[in-house]
């Protein structure tokens, strides 16, 4: 099993936007800055977590992105999905197909070992996350670079 990039780019930007909801609507690049995520490619994630119902765009001047939920009821199973990402361990992609159309040995191991990383995952919000002391403290040394980045940056 491998989770990928995209799956786990979305976790992470949904969290972002979680841990900094108080903001606003939170601009992608503030995103992209904080997490080091390109902004292109959170530009189409965020189309299918938008698509998903997952987040809301605000337009215009301080416009973004808000939670279209409360954090607390985003599991994180929900993010992976609405991106399209998979979280099967299994060979066949969980059809029982695994050896030229017949079960493997290992398919109902692989198969059950998917079903309790979703239960996991589906058990786990970003609400639980955004409330961890780890999670804060790390959030808000990006936060602090960021601010500081910025004034380098607009400094004459």
């Amino acid at each position: 099993m491998r989770l990928t990039t995209k799956g786990r780019y979305a976790v992470t930007a949904m969290l972002d936007m979680a841990v900094n909801a108080d903001q606003g609507p939170i601009c992608l690049a503030d995103i992209a800055r904080r997490q080091q995520i390109s902004l292109s490619y959170l530009e189409q994630l965020f189309a299918r977590l938008r698509r998903a119902g997952l987040v809301d765009s605000v337009r215009g001047p301080g416009g973004g992105y808000l939670l279209a939920e409360p954090p607390a009821s985003i599991s994180v199973a929900r993010v992976i999905d609405a991106v399209k990402e998979s979280v099967d361990t299994t060979r066949c992609g969980g059809l029982s197909d695994c050896q030229k159309g017949d079960t493997c040995l290992t398919h109902h191991l692989w198969f059950e070992l998917s079903e309790r990383i979703q239960d996991f995952l589906d058990g786990v919000t970003l609400g639980e996350l955004a409330e961890r002391q780890e999670i804060a403290e790390i959030a808000g040394r990006q936060r602090r670079r960021q601010h500081n980045d910025d004034i380098v940056t607009t400094a004459p």
